[in-house]
């Protein structure tokens, strides 16, 4: 028995803190699940003119906006499942009471990205965002042929003169000028821990057929 009782331990203290982890997963997806739907609900809710105080705490609330674009956009290189790629055009924008804020109109596909867009008067209904799509290894932008590689939003207003407050067009009045609007959802949102829980369960199965395996050849050297 004794030649048993080390990998026994192992086995069962090894399985137990695998399935706690993949446990630990279950309750993160839980909570996940009830922000994701926090947010869901916040995205849907009734608009309201844009605050004058503006700051991230404010993610997803939806807003109404109406004034003029300013004819400079950033586009931002994106791409749909419909049309390919293309580009998520950002356009300065300039509200009836003088704010010049960042306007993310929507999609266009490649072809028409050089299509002319001047100065245009629009009302829109969308959200206030700040999207988190910058990493260490995202590119700096091609600013000679106006590429853009995220969408940041401190970044965009300083090139295009703008606060740094950006709303995503869900609807639009006016001529939209093709650009087909993308709004704010949250099946961009990750939410892996279902895949993470499934992994650690099936590494602890993993562990405890190994420590099966090493108990049996155990006994089999005993014969």
């Amino acid at each position: 028995m004794r030649r048993y009782l080390f990998p026994l331990i192992l086995g069962v203290l090894g399985c137990a803190i695998l399935i706690s982890l993949g446990m630990w997963q279950l309750q993160r997806l839980d909570w996940k699940e009830g922000l994701i739907a926090q947010i869901q609900q916040r995205i849907e809710g009734a608009p309201v003119p844009l605050p004058a105080a503006v700051d991230p705490s404010m993610k997803y609330l939806p807003v109404l906006v109406s004034g003029q674009t300013t004819g400079e956009e950033i586009d931002v290189l994106s791409g749909t499942r419909e049309a390919g790629g293309g580009y998520q055009v950002v356009s300065g924008f300039v509200t009836d009471d003088g704010r010049k804020i960042l306007l993310d109109r929507g999609f266009v596909d490649q072809d028409h990205k050089r299509d002319p867009r001047p100065p245009v008067r629009l009302e829109v209904a969308g959200n206030l965002h700040w999207p988190d799509e910058k990493g260490s290894a995202t590119p700096e932008p091609n600013l000679a042929e106006n590429v853009w590689f995220a969408r940041d939003v401190p970044a965009m207003a300083a090139q295009l003169g703008t606060e740094p407050i950006l709303v995503v067009a869900a609807e639009v009045r006016g001529d939209a000028q093709g650009v087909q609007p993308i709004p704010v959802a949250v099946e961009g949102i990750p939410n892996n821990h279902l895949s993470y829980a499934v992994q650690w369960f099936m590494i602890a199965a993993v562990w405890a057929g190994m420590t099966v395996a090493l108990i049996w050849r155990i006994r089999q050297r005993q014969f």
